[in-house]
């Protein structure tokens, strides 16, 4: 499944950008979209996630207030706009897609997109 995200780029401190991740070609159920990302020298950590079914999503707690995740379920797309961009989120972002047919769960990746916050 090709996911297709976009939108990264340099941003000044306090700055915004908005992400977003395209998939196409869906033939499961989609449960969760999110977004992940990882910095030099850094493991890969979780930004954001929502369950497609309802309007439950989840944030680190570094971006709590600043980062706001959305999905268009028709579109299989999802969103992060991003605020008061920080230096330290200065990262590499992949989108995330997970869903299932019965029991049977798979797990996509976007090929990340580069968000650099520097003055």
């Amino acid at each position: 499944v090709p996911l297709q995200a976009c939108g990264g780029g340099s941003v000044q401190p306090g700055g915004s950008l908005t992400l977003s991740c395209a998939a196409s070609g869906i033939w499961f159920t989609v449960a969760l979209m999110g977004w992940h990302r990882q910095a030099p020298g850094k493991q890969r950590e979780l930004v954001a996630a929502t369950v497609t079914s309802g309007d439950t999503t989840t944030y680190a707690d570094s971006v709590k207030g600043r980062f706001t995740i959305s999905s268009d379920s028709a579109k299989n797309t999802v969103y992060l706009q991003m605020n008061s961009l920080k230096s330290e989120d200065t990262a590499v972002y992949y989108c995330n897609i997970k869903g299932h047919v019965g029991t049977v769960w798979y797990d996509y990746w976007g090929q990340g997109t580069l968000v650099t916050v520097s003055s």
